[in-house]
């Protein structure tokens, strides 16, 4: 999931230092995520109509929950920004099985559980085997967008990627957004389409340079 970066108006003043999240961060990261994905087909898709906000509030705090203890999740220190990098070979989510996870994952997606399921095996089932980062989630505030700061957010992992020489990997819920991933090495894969009538989304792959 990628937001638009680009923004629709004159950015603010925007700091693009970029530092690794803690789990302190995760509320201020899960609120800025949630006003980034405002509007985004694929979280409209999976989260009920009733609510929605607080709902995708409750799913970026769970997916940051997981993914913050990888240590490839990174952020603005303003907090106005955040990217999700799972490092190669770990970049499947593990959700915890138990009661308790099991039922606030249900309590997010409510009536849709069964598309939110269909979506995250579909994007299992065509994820790329050989070695890759995956960029899971980039987001930017509404206010910041167009700052650079999607860039900076890309950047600390991208340049290692260079260095050893592996690609990266990333699916874009906006086709808009994809001139704005190619400036960055990455292009379209292929189309997928969720069944049902759900959203399109384009892979995207990125070969190391240099």
């Amino acid at each position: 999931m990628h937001d638009d970066d680009r923004g629709t108006g004159p950015p603010r003043t925007a700091r693009t230092d970029v530092q690794r999240a803690t789990p302190a961060d995760i509320p201020r990261l899960a609120a800025t995520l949630a006003r980034a994905f405002d509007g985004d087909p694929l979280v409209n898709w999976m989260l009920p109509r009733a609510r929605r906000h607080l709902r995708s509030l409750a799913m970026f705090t769970f997916l940051l929950g997981s993914q913050v203890a990888l240590g490839e999740t990174y952020s603005t220190a303003d907090g106005v920004g955040a990217s999700i990098w799972a490092p190669p070979g770990r970049w499947q989510l593990r959700m915890d099985r138990s009661t308790d996870s099991v039922d606030r994952f249900r309590s997010i997606v409510g009536t849709n559980l069964a598309r939110s399921v269909e979506v995250y095996m579909m994007l299992e089932n065509t994820h790329p085997t050989d070695p890759h980062w995956y960029l899971a989630t980039l987001g930017t505030h509404p206010d910041w967008q167009g700052s650079g700061i999607g860039g900076a957010l890309m950047e600390p992992v991208l340049r290692r990627a260079d260095q050893d020489g592996v690609p990266a990997y990333l699916e874009s819920s906006k086709e808009r957004n994809i001139p704005y991933y190619r400036r960055f090495g990455f292009e379209v894969l292929s189309e997928l389409h969720l069944p049902n009538g759900g959203p399109t989304l384009w892979p995207m792959w990125r070969v190391p340079l240099g």
